[in-house]
């Protein structure tokens, strides 16, 4: 049993990819290709690497989220930096391309210097990564040439054509992460340092400024979640999990192993779907004599 994945962005909740990929695994189903974005473009490369599910989410398990952040000299205006985040991956990455990879792998971003989206399967990693994580205003845009790049959600929350593009004959199966649409919007919490006073938190929290700011964000959940209904019923996964994790903040820091767990759990409540499809596979190839 063969398919190619197509990772989701979603930050913190795309912890739960791992848990994805290790229970697909241990029903023998192998993943021949795998596309992500923003936090789903990281499981990817890490995966496409060579990494197991396990080695991944140790290494996520035992990173410092506080240090993530933070601004570069060279940085351009955000919210926050990615200072830490990037000298964690040119630790883990270092140098090296999607030529070292061992599986066919495509990250998303897009390009605000042309309006497009961007699929990125060559040159330096960590660039790569950099540039689909990079959300709009809370993190830099990524320049690589000429292109000013942000992420892949922006344009493509689901990264499923890029996937089917990878192995055309192969049937894909979608990790969703952004919540169905008819719920609540959902506003995003930005982390401030440590160092800041719960007290001026709150009083922040008052001003009018930031109350419009919490309005952009819920506004931009219901976006993010109807590009996502569109492009799902325009590029037609063959199967798509959407692991419990809605509640979950963006950015929040979470205990990577229970977050993967849903993962777990959403293959395992999917199961039945996911086995039909591969015997019905096998009814056609049989059916037409291949």
């Amino acid at each position: 049993m063969n398919i190619t994945l197509a990772l989701g962005g979603g930050g913190a909740k795309g912890n739960s990819h791992l848990g994805v990929i290790r229970r697909l695994q241990k029903e023998g189903i192998k993943i021949e290709a795998v596309a992500g974005t923003s936090f789903g473009g990281i499981v990817a490369v890490f995966y496409a690497l060579g990494y197991a599910p396990d080695e991944i989410e140790e290494m996520f398990a035992t990173l410092d989220q506080r240090r993530l952040y933070g601004h570069d000299m060279d940085d351009g205006p955000s919210f926050l930096g990615l200072a830490g985040a990037t000298k964690w991956l040119k630790e883990v990455i270092g140098d090296r391309t999607f030529g070292d990879l061992r599986l066919p792998c495509i990250l998303t971003a897009a390009d605000l210097q042309s309006g497009q989206e961007v699929l990125l399967s060559e040159g330096p990693l960590v660039d790569a990564v950099l540039a689909t994580i990079a959300i709009p205003g809370v993190f830099p845009a990524k320049w690589i040439g000429n292109l000013e790049l942000v992420d892949g959600g922006t344009l493509d929350p689901v990264p499923v054509a890029p996937a089917r593009s990878l192995m055309p004959k192969l049937p894909v199966i979608a990790v969703v992460l952004t919540r169905p649409m008819g719920l609540p919007a959902q506003t995003w919490n930005i982390p401030l340092p440590e160092y800041v006073p719960h007290l001026l938190v709150e009083r922040l929290s008052k001003l009018r400024y930031t109350q419009a700011l919490d309005v952009y964000l819920r506004a931009l959940d219901v976006v993010t979640r109807a590009i996502t209904e569109y492009r799902l019923q325009v590029d037609k996964p063959e199967i798509i999990l959407r692991p419990r994790v809605t509640e979950i903040d963006i950015l929040e820091r979470v205990d990577v192993r229970v977050v993967a767990r849903r993962g777990d759990e959403v293959v395992e409540e999917n199961l039945s779907e996911i086995k039909e499809l591969f015997a019905w596979q096998n009814r056609l190839r049989r059916a037409i004599g291949v």
